[in-house]
């Protein structure tokens, strides 16, 4: 089954943009992906994530739902030019803050300057501290929902990327 995290994640964070290319980050067997998907036919959502299985399992899922706008690959694959209007994520918090800091660093630097991801994160688990350290890091954050112990968190390009066009 769906895990709460990701049920929380689904339920209170906005929709997936209508058009453009969304990010599962962590995509696991693919129900974010899925849902993405399902609610945004005409944008491109991408599953990634650093198992082969998890992946496999993502591909099989999106054939099966019938979704001809799914592209899964594991993080290393996707092409660096690769930018996402939206990121939809319920984060690997257990892999340790300095792993997990910098997988969140590198790929909301491939937001678009109007891009946003989401986050769900156990409030027992660090939800605060991350989204006061994303807002450090000069990715403004704010807590969007809390529901059964999690919180979605919204967070923004880094600073400087709208203007430039370019990720910080």
């Amino acid at each position: 089954g769906v895990d709460l995290g990701t049920r929380v994640l689904l339920h209170k964070a906005p929709p997936p943009p209508a058009t453009g290319t969304v990010l599962d980050l962590g995509c696991g067997y693919g129900p974010v992906t899925i849902a993405l998907a399902m609610r945004s036919p005409g944008a491109t959502v991408w599953g990634v994530d650093v198992n082969e299985r998890a992946i496999g399992l993502t591909a099989e899922n999106a054939e099966a739902a019938g979704l001809t706008n799914v592209r899964v690959a594991l993080a290393d694959e996707v092409p660096a030019d690769a930018r996402f209007d939206a990121i939809y994520s319920n984060p690997p918090i257990r892999i340790g803050k300095g792993a997990l800091h910098q997988l969140l660093l590198t790929w909301l630097a491939r937001l678009t300057p109007d891009g946003a991801a989401y986050l769900v994160v156990q409030k027992n688990l660090g939800s605060d501290s991350l989204a006061r350290w994303l807002a450090d890091a000069g990715h403004p954050t704010e807590k969007l929902a809390s529901q059964k112990g999690y919180r979605v968190l919204r967070v923004h390009p880094a600073f400087g990327a709208a203007e430039s066009g370019i990720p910080d």
